[in-house]
């Protein structure tokens, strides 16, 4: 891929460079969504996903350009060639695709010079025992989760011991690069990425739920961030969002942000032994 981050699909700063250089390339590939059964599927119809350019300097090797998240429509301008090899691919294994690679490239520390962690992530069972607990009767079978500031993906084995295979998304790459290697995260489905940009990614109401675990330490200072990324995430969920905080007044804070939104929102107490994870909960949703 020609950009390093999911962040840099949006501005695609390399891309455009490498438009405005004028490279000249022998052969490349144009990457179109699939269309429905019923839907024309001529080489210009539908969306062109990306394009890939077989270059020679300094390597032998296929670069990937995409505009698809920039809104810019960079590619228009990229000149067609009746030589090109048109491919169709379903938008979402498009996207799986670009996630996995920006997945085993950050674990593979190709993004750094090395890694500053010297031990693998915290994993408490009793944390994941508790979740699971509170968190199978409410959660639907069967659908697609997203867990938001996932950190090193130790809640996240909740969502998988409940059937789920949850997208994941965290702003600090060197989390998802230790859980990336402790297997605790599909890389697939693992996003370095801040939440508040998800919906560059994903349409509205298309998981779910979305869920988020022990958000904050929320106060009076950042609670403006913690409100935008809360309400901008759930804007995602189709039926529900389930939050968890470390203390009753950062759940309600949360609660009636989700309110002044038009969900239906209430406070649950989740106590558990350890008495430090997920002591309360917001559960909101949506309204019908």
């Amino acid at each position: 891929m020609a950009e390093e981050s999911l962040a840099d699909l949006i501005t695609i700063p390399v891309t455009s460079e490498i438009l405005e250089s004028g490279l000249d390339v022998e052969e490349s590939i144009e990457i179109w969504e699939k269309m429905g059964a019923d839907e024309d599927e001529r080489e210009d119809g539908g969306v062109r996903l990306g394009v890939a350019l077989k270059l020679t300097e300094p390597a032998e090797l296929w670069l990937l350009l995409t505009d698809r998240y920039s809104g810019s429509g960079a590619l228009e301008a990229f000149p067609r060639s009746s030589s090109s090899k048109v491919v169709r691919v379903e938008e979402r294994k498009f996207m799986e695709g670009l996630v996995e690679w920006l997945a085993i490239s950050l674990e593979e520390e190709l993004f750094c010079e090395s890694c500053p962690v010297a031990s693998p992530p915290l994993f408490v069972p009793e944390r994941i025992e508790n979740l699971e607990k509170f968190l199978r009767p409410l959660l639907p079978a069967g659908g697609e989760v997203l867990e938001i500031c996932c950190g090193s993906g130790m809640a996240t084995q909740t969502l998988k011991k409940l059937g789920f295979s949850p997208w994941t998304e965290d702003l600090d790459s060197c989390e998802i690069c230790q859980a990336l290697k402790s297997t605790y995260l599909d890389p697939r489905r693992a996003m370095v990425l801040d939440a508040r940009l998800m919906d560059r990614f994903f349409p509205p109401l298309h998981f779910e739920a979305v869920v988020g675990f022990m958000v904050g330490l929320i106060d009076d200072i950042n609670w403006p961030l913690w409100k935008d990324i809360l309400l901008r995430s759930s804007e995602l969920a189709k039926d529900m969002v389930i939050y968890t905080t470390y203390t009753e007044r950062e759940a309600r804070i949360v609660t009636e942000a989700l309110k002044s939104a038009g969900w239906d929102g209430e406070v649950v107490a989740n106590p558990d032994d350890l008495g430090i994870y997920d002591q309360w909960v917001c559960v909101g949703r949506r309204q019908r």
